[in-house]
Order: C-alpha cells, then structure tokens, then sequence
C-alpha cells in the first residue's frame, strides 16, 4: 500500500459512523464466541474488530490477527497497545494462505475481507486446512444487491463464496439476516 492508500483505508476502516450499519456488538455476539477460545480474524486489517473480539475471548482466550498488509499491521499494533489488549497476535498473511498455526483456531472470522483476497479459493483452502475438525469460519461480506458498499465487481456474491467454501471443505450450517448490507454465514469444516 502506498501511504495515501494506507490513509484512505484507515479513514474508511476506522470511521466512527461505520458503527451504524457494521452493527460491531450485534455481530461479535451473533459469533457465539466463549471465553478461552482461539480465533482467527482474517483480513483485520487496523483492528475495527480486533479488541472486541479478544474482549469477546478474555484474557485466557487469543486472537490470531491476520492481513497481508504489513502497514496494517503496524496500525494494528499501536491501537492495541494504547488499548492494553495483550491477547492478541497480529500475523503477516499471504494473499494465498494465512500463516496460521495448524489446529489452534477453533473460529475463524473473516468482516468485509474475502472479496479483498486475491487468491480467495486456493486461501479459503489453506485456512480450513489449518482448522480443527469441527472448527467454525464466519463470512461477513457485502450483499450484492445493496446500494451500499464497494462497487458491485468488487464483491463476492454469496453464492460464489458458498463455491468455493463447498470446495474448501466447509458446509453451511446456519446464516443471520440482521445486517442491512452484508451477508452473515457460519459454516463448519467437514474433512
């Protein structure tokens, strides 16, 4: 990224009226996340959700924080340490696989990032990989029909994700419909 890339991210990311349609305390509770669980956020980029969910967590749970962008992560850091949130570990991603640890995430979230990653499928691959038997991944990303959001070429349609989480080995177990913009789908690893 290039610094006004990077500047123009954070102001989008980071905007405090993104709360209003983002729903942040609907969505990490509509995650059923427990304390003492690991997790991964893919695609965290500066955090909007990253010290909620390790709240979510609590201090004997942890957060693997993924994104591709190192400069993201270095945003990540600092907003972290002003927070005092220790129990998270922001992780240098690649565009095709996650670097996560293998079998340590029982969920893996991914808000507003899939339609970001270029290598999607063969990514949505290695990550389910990586995850227990068992193990949730939660897609939170734009609606294809909303006038809000992204342009519409730059979003994944439901139907594509399901695709390739169907090739990825995961299944859909269940889906929430409180977000005005965006789809909420769990699935869980089934080989």
């Amino acid at each position: 990224m290039t610094p006004e890339e990077l500047k123009g991210a954070l102001k989008r990311q980071l905007a405090p009226r993104r709360a209003k349609w983002q729903k942040p305390a609907a969505v990490v509770r509509a995650l059923g996340l427990r304390r003492g669980q690991v997790i991964a956020e893919v695609g965290s980029g500066p955090g909007y959700f990253t010290p909620r969910l390790a709240r979510a967590v609590g201090p004997s749970g942890h957060v693997f924080a993924v994104d591709p962008e190192a400069a993201m992560l270095d945003v990540l850091r600092t907003r972290l340490a002003r927070a005092g949130v220790k129990n998270v570990t922001p992780v240098l991603g690649r565009d095709d696989d996650p670097l996560l640890p293998r079998g340590r995430c029982q969920v893996a979230i991914i808000i507003n990032a899939y339609h970001h990653i270029h290598g999607a499928p063969a990514f949505l691959r290695r990550l389910a990989a990586v995850l227990p038997r068992g193990a949730r991944v939660i897609n939170v990303d734009w609606d294809e029909t909303s006038e809000f959001g992204p342009p519409p070429k730059r979003r994944v349609p439901r139907a594509r994700f399901l695709r390739d989480a169907r090739k990825a080995g995961l299944k859909l177990v269940s889906e929430r419909a409180f977000l005005p913009h965006q789809y909420f789908l769990v699935l869980r690893r089934t080989r």
